[in-house]
């Protein structure tokens, strides 16, 4: 199977008590299975999230079905994926230079080894 890579960041709110709450939704076996399940229906086959700080990093490998587009589609349609998402911005907050109401934005690629 071919898979792609996507990599995006988002800030969490620079406090420790929220920083430590959001990593204990994110622990093995915490996140809604609601929601692990609509990650894994889009074709995302597998992601990980690093955090430094307060800065995110999320990396995920995608198979030729993902779209983020049907993604984002999916995602507004589903009143569980909805409230997990409005729960997350009582501890995330926008990069500052993204859009407004815009979450994790795309990292571009600066260097590969190889190439």
């Amino acid at each position: 199977m071919n898979t792609t890579r996507y990599c995006y960041s988002c800030d969490l709110k620079d406090d420790s008590k929220l920083i430590a709450e959001y990593k204990a939704y994110h622990a093995a076996g915490n996140a809604w299975p609601e929601i692990t399940k609509s990650i894994k229906d889009s074709g995302i086959v597998d992601m990980e999230i690093y955090l430094t700080g307060n800065r995110m990093f999320m990396i995920m490998e995608v198979d030729e079905t993902f779209d983020p587009a049907k993604k984002a589609e999916m995602d507004a349609n589903n009143p569980k994926v909805q409230e997990w998402e409005n729960l997350m911005w009582d501890y995330q907050q926008e990069l500052p230079w993204a859009k407004d109401g815009e979450k994790w934005i795309a990292l571009e690629k600066v260097f590969k080894l190889g190439e």
